[in-house]
């Protein structure tokens, strides 16, 4: 049976937590559904910095502010860049045939229900924590487990990133000789 919270006897952090949820949520939805792509844009950077405000609820302000230096500030630069790049227009758009409508709607309602299914099922974690005595909000230890454990992915995430940089200057330098 779902629990649902009585908001008569919310703590703060409950009401904060609650209210950057819905915003989390409403901005992730006008990212997907928006047509121009720069208000797709505006909307993904308000939901990272709602994203950054849970980390501020965990705790861990180191993250919070990496977060919104790296994904408000670097990426969305970048995603910026390229939606310009691409002069995304809607006369030149082309529209999907309705079969690749639908799958992805059927698709989407899919993944809808599984992770549906799994907040209904899920339980919360209640024992005992291995406490090692170790600070992890340090920037010591989060530099060893970046570059120790997490080295290989970090660097694959790095040359994606390139990799879609020189995609897109190849893309706009194709579309402006096809133009001439």
């Amino acid at each position: 049976m779902i629990h649902i919270p009585d908001f008569a006897h919310a703590t703060t952090i409950q009401v904060i937590f609650c209210f950057l949820a819905f915003i989390t949520v409403i901005t992730a939805f006008l990212t997907i559904f928006s047509r121009n792509p720069i208000h797709s844009a505006i909307y993904l950077v308000i939901c990272f910095f709602s994203i950054a405000g849970h980390y501020l609820l965990l705790n861990s302000q180191f993250l919070a502010v990496v977060h919104i230096i790296v994904y408000s500030g670097a990426i969305m630069i970048l995603f910026l860049f390229t939606i310009m790049l691409m002069n995304l227009n809607e006369q030149r758009e082309v529209h999907r045939p309705r079969i690749t409508r639908l799958g992805a709607i059927v698709s989407f309602c899919l993944i809808l229900i599984v992770l549906i299914a799994l907040f209904i099922n899920s339980k919360p974690i209640v024992g005992e924590y291995d406490s090692t005595g170790e600070d992890f909000q340090s920037i010591k230890v989060l530099g060893k487990i970046l570059l120790n454990e997490y080295m290989v992915p970090f660097e694959f995430a790095s040359i994606l990133l390139l990799v879609a940089m020189i995609g897109t200057v190849l893309l706009s330098k194709k579309e402006k000789l096809n133009n001439k």
